[in-house]
């Protein structure tokens, strides 16, 4: 199947049977990375009640809160699984902490995106070394970096093609699926925490502000880690 078909069909096909097809085409080869918010929740619920082989895996900081680590196990107990954990690099990790400071991200952008660079992107870049496809929670409403991000895309640098099944869907909507399906989730969302990082980096948002507001909330840059800020 070509490329621009692949996509066209993705494009009009529902969430449940875009991945069907896409383990079919690339068997062993599916990927999700979760963060555990409310969007791959969904998608985690879909993949695991559907019994769709798709890999999920998640990138442990080491920075993370109680609540997320709380919430990886219960997952765990509700679906019968095991997400795999990603690591960064401890070497990575104690050159920067002993040269910048164990909370340095404060002082600068620069040293912020390079601890995000260590504990988040290394990490993932590892995890989809040999992924086809690359599901991702990513909605349109979250970010001015998103709202223009197609369902499906080829992306160059990663060689693979990068999935946003929810990239459409409304705020209200992940909610309406989370209450309807009982799936579990953070209890940090419900005391103001919209979009949940690293504790040190996360604060609960006022009413009225952006969903990312509270990411490294003292900054004015485009609230991203790396992870998603480079796509088109």
């Amino acid at each position: 199947m070509q490329s621009s078909e692949l996509i066209h069909k993705i494009e009009s096909s529902s969430l449940q049977d875009a991945l069907n097809l896409l383990v079919e085409l690339f068997p062993g080869k599916v990927l999700f990375s979760t963060s555990l918010g409310q969007e791959d929740q969904v998608i985690t619920d879909i993949i695991l009640r559907n019994k769709i082989p798709v890999e999920i895996f998640t990138l442990d900081t080491g920075r993370l809160f109680y609540e997320t680590y709380e919430l990886i196990e219960r997952t765990n107990a509700r679906y019968k699984t095991n997400l795999k954990i990603y690591f960064p690099d401890a070497a990575d990790v104690e050159i920067f902490v002993t040269k910048k400071g164990v909370n340095s991200f404060y002082e600068s952008v620069e040293n912020r995106k390079e601890c995000c660079y260590i504990r988040k992107v290394k990490p993932l870049n590892r995890a989809l070394k040999n992924a086809k496809v690359w599901i991702t929670g990513l909605r349109a409403e979250q970010s001015e970096n998103r709202k223009n991000m197609p369902v499906i895309s080829w992306d160059e640098e990663k060689q693979l093609y990068k999935f946003n099944p929810l990239i459409n869907w409304h705020f209200d909507q992940v909610l309406h699926y989370i209450k309807e399906n009982n799936v579990p989730y953070n209890p940090l969302h419900d005391k103001g925490f919209i979009s949940i990082g690293c504790a040190p980096c996360t604060r609960a948002i006022e009413p009225g502000e952006d969903a990312r507001a509270g990411r490294w909330w003292w900054e004015t840059s485009q609230k991203e880690c790396g992870l998603h800020a480079d796509n088109k």
